[in-house]
Order: structure tokens, then C-alpha cells, then sequence
């Protein structure tokens, strides 16, 4: 029996390989595109920055240093030229597989961090293994811009998991859903009629502002914006605006909301500051051919009749006076209950002395104001 040589014995202390095993290696040498490994053969494994990770920025100094023992995968026992080829990333992505199917299966909820915007939606990698998520699935809400989530870290679950095809779909949508649900019972179990709560206006439309309160969208129609007039909601609010908002009704899931609080009512002291007699100052802000109507002060009109502009006969209001004018005249009715005052510009002029004994009741005049409204719009439908 011949005695083995050094080489021989040497090389039988050595262990076998074979390709797609995994070993346990030692480093021997970091390069910035390339990590030397000794995994016990007779040649050291070579493991490329490609076979380390997707991430084509990472320099390998910074994620390994001699010394380190680390696992891989056997790629190539030999490339051709003696070497070991390894790879990391495949044996994560093994693993990361694992793990894939482990989510999908007990409905986990993963976070990842956005690594591509793509025009169909947007790709996350866990454990080296690449997620797609529908542009569909991103939001409860449709998105034609996804550009804002680059970079950014989301939550999500795997809503297809298909290994043979490589196909893994994500769906951040369900959690979106599932959360606003939770936030709209808790919601709705602490506020009531008459509430006065918080809210961010979430859109701004031509009837109103939605107002996100947290949980549930609130409706603040243009109506109840303010006791005054409101042109348009856009020249009140703007999207992200705080404010604070009085629940108006609650019907089902629809929240009314208003702006306009009893403690700024200004009919609260009508009475006394419009009492019949009384000489008080406004603007004109509107016309018809019945008279103008002339604000007191933001949420109280006045009528004043076309028969009471002067003393002289008027054919139409706008023959004298102007929008944005301001007028001085009498009250010469208030009707608190019906929210309505009538205006005389003539009574506050000194009659001349036949005149007086010849003054009746129909020197003041008191008009519906819902009806001449009324009468407005009818005329503008036709």
C-alpha cells in the first residue's frame, strides 16, 4: 500500500462541492465590486457585487470586511478558469420566497421601501424578492401621478403569489380601505348633532367643501359657510386648511356641516340695533326691479323698496344707485321671526308742508323678501 502524498492528503481533507449548495464561508478579501471567500475547497469563492445584490450603488467595503463568515450559495464550482463562482442575492431570494409565500399565506401586513415608480404602478423588494404593485391597488383613490411615492416606505399585503411564473402582487389598497373603516366606526361612535370638531378641507367644490374628519368626509355646503354671503367656496378655503366646524345633521354615513355658530349670529341683537325708527348704514349688494337689497352687516339684508329710495318717482333702483354703494335710511319694519327689514331713504326726508297733511300708511311699505327672491329666480330660469 502506497503512502499519499501531501497534495493527496490535502486534497482529500478538502470537501466536495457541487452547484446550488449551500455553504458557509469565510471572508478573505473585500474589493469595492467583489467579496473572496474561503468555503473549505480548494479554490476560494468569488462572489460579485451582481451576485450580492440588485443594488447597483452599493460599494461591498461597506457591507463586509475580512474575518466575516457569511452563507451563499455555490453558483459555478468552476467558471472556466479554476474559480468558485457564489451568489447571495439568490440564496436571499430563496429565502425571501419563503418568506413571501409565509405572508401570503397568513395575510401579513410587509413594509417596504418604494425601490421604482413605474408608469403601471410601483416595485418594492423584500428579501431581494421584487413586489409589483398596481397602480389600481397603490390607493383607494385613483392616482395618475405615483412619482410622489418614490423613495418612500409602505405598507402592503400579498395579494397573488404565484413562484412558477415569478409573479408577486402586492395591494396596499385593501389596507387603505380597512383602515378608514376602522377610523369611520370609531368616528361615528363619538360625535353627534350639535358637536363642534376639527377637520381638514380635503376638496373645494362649486356647492361646498368636503372636510376630512378624520375618518369620515364632512359636507360644508356654500349656504352654511357663513351668516354672510359666500361668492364662491374657493375665495374662502383652500385644500388643507384647518378648521373648526359645528355638526350640523347626521343622516347614515353623511355628515352637514356649518360654519355658522349661534354666538356669531347676527340676529341675536337685531332687535335692538334695527328697531322700527331707527337710522342705520349699509351697502347695496343687490338689485331687482323691486328695490335693493342693502347688507347691514355680513348675514342681515335689508329691502329697500323702490317707492322708498327718494321722493321723487324712481322706475328702477338701478337708475339711482349702484352695487357697493353705501346708503344711510330708516327702518321702517323688522320682522324677527321671518328674519326681515324694510328700509326708507324717503322717510328720513323732511316733507314738504302741504305734504304733511297728506302723509297716509302707504308711505311705508313692507315686502316679502322670500317672494321677490323668489320672483328673481324665476325671471333668470326663464
Amino acid at each position: 500500500m502506497s503512502e499519499l502524498t501531501f497534495e493527496q492528503m490535502l486534497e482529500e481533507s478538502l470537501k466536495t462541492i457541487h452547484a446550488g449548495e449551500v455553504v458557509e464561508g469565510t471572508v478573505i478579501d473585500v474589493k469595492p465590486d467583489e467579496i473572496i471567500l474561503n468555503i473549505g475547497y480548494k479554490s476560494d469563492g468569488i462572489l460579485t457585487k451582481n451576485e450580492y445584490t440588485n443594488d447597483s450603488s452599493v460599494d461591498l467595503t461597506t457591507v463586509a470586511k475580512p474575518g466575516d463568515t457569511m452563507e451563499v450559495k455555490i453558483l459555478k464550482v468552476n467558471d472556466g478558469e479554476g474559480q468558485v463562482l457564489l451568489t447571495y442575492k439568490r440564496l436571499a431570494a430563496d429565502r425571501g420566497n419563503k418568506r413571501i409565500e409565509e405572508a401570503y399565506n397568513n395575510k401579513e401586513i410587509l413594509k417596504a421601501t418604494v425601490a421604482q415608480v413605474l408608469e403601471g404602478g410601483l416595485s418594492v423588494i423584500v428579501d431581494e424578492v421584487r413586489i409589483f404593485i398596481p397602480a389600481s391597488l397603490v390607493s383607494d383613490t385613483y392616482e395618475k401621478d405615483l412619482s410622489k411615492y418614490a423613495g418612500q416606505e409602505i405598507e402592503f399585503v400579498i395579494s397573488e403569489y404565484n413562484p412558477k411564473r415569478r409573479r408577486y402582487i402586492g395591494d396596499r389598497k385593501q389596507l387603505i380601505l380597512a383602515k378608514k373603516a376602522e377610523l369611520q366606526k370609531e368616528l361615528f361612535a363619538r360625535i353627534k348633532e350639535g358637536d363642534v370638531v376639527e377637520g381638514v378641507v380635503k376638496n373645494v367644490t362649486d356647492f361646498g367643501a368636503f372636510i376630512d374628519l378624520g375618518g369620515a368626509d364632512g359636507l360644508l355646503h356654500i349656504s352654511e359657510m357663513s351668516w354672510g354671503r359666500v361668492e364662491h367656496p374657493k375665495k374662502v378655503f383652500k385644500v388643507g386648511d384647518k378648521l373648526k366646524v359645528l355638526i350640523k345633521e347626521i343622516n347614515g354615513s353623511k355628515i352637514a356641516l356649518s360654519l355658522k355658530f349661534d354666538e356669531a349670529n347676527p340676529w341675536r341683537d337685531a332687535a335692538v340695533k334695527y328697531a322700527v325708527g331707527n337710522v342705520v348704514t349699509g351697502k347695496v349688494a343687490r338689485m331687482t326691479d323691486f328695490g335693493a337689497f342693502v347688507e347691514l352687516e355680513p348675514g342681515v339684508d335689508a329691502l329697500l323698496h323702490v317707492s322708498q329710495i327718494a321722493k321723487e318717482h324712481v322706475e328702477k333702483p338701478s337708475d339711482v344707485l349702484s352695487i357697493g354703494q353705501e346708503i344711510t335710511a330708516k327702518v321702517v319694519d323688522f320682522n324677527e321671526e321671518d328674519k326681515k327689514i324694510s328700509l326708507s331713504i324717503k322717510a328720513m326726508l323732511a316733507p314738504e308742508p302741504a305734504e304733511k297733511a297728506e302723509e297716509s300708511d302707504e308711505d311705508v311699505v313692507s315686502v316679502d323678501i322670500d317672494a321677490v327672491i323668489a320672483a328673481e329666480a324665476e325671471n333668470s330660469e326663464e
